[in-house]
């Protein structure tokens, strides 16, 4: 026999950030992820594309990958800030459908792989939990 275990309690509403249209489109057009960021610091989007640039560039190896693990841990912080001013107590859904949530787990994805890179395991272990705990896709 089976049992399911359910949560009695439910689980929280989705945690849905709202957009950013300045930095959004400014990263659209091209504008460079660096010049978006000085504009719009608080712009996961922003930082996410700042890490992701550094972790697939091929110039000074793991310098790189230190530059993508400071931009993204930036872009992290910024999102949990934004999460928590829009209600999310550290668990529960933030899915990825939900396009101005993606430059927060843009980030948690770029520094977890950046976590893995450096060797420190845990970190990298914990934020690819989070990003399970986020959206059980990813």
């Amino acid at each position: 026999m089976t049992h399911s275990h359910q949560n009695l309690l439910g689980e929280p509403p989705a945690t849905l950030l709202p957009g950013e249209p300045a930095a959004d489109g400014a990263l659209a057009a091209g504008t460079d992820p660096a010049e978006v960021a000085a504009a719009h610091p608080t712009s996961s989007a922003a930082w996410a594309a700042l890490a992701e640039g550094a972790l697939a560039s091929t110039d000074e190896g793991r310098a790189m990958t230190i530059q993508a693990y400071a931009y993204a841990r930036t872009g992290y912080h910024r999102g949990l800030d934004a999460l928590r001013r829009n209600g999310w107590k550290g668990y529960g859904p933030v899915p990825w459908s939900h396009a101005p949530n993606q430059g927060f787990l843009r980030c948690v994805t770029v520094l977890a792989t950046a976590a893995e890179r450096i060797g420190e395991a845990a970190e990298e272990e914990r934020l690819t939990q989070l990003l399970r705990d986020c959206d059980p896709a990813l």
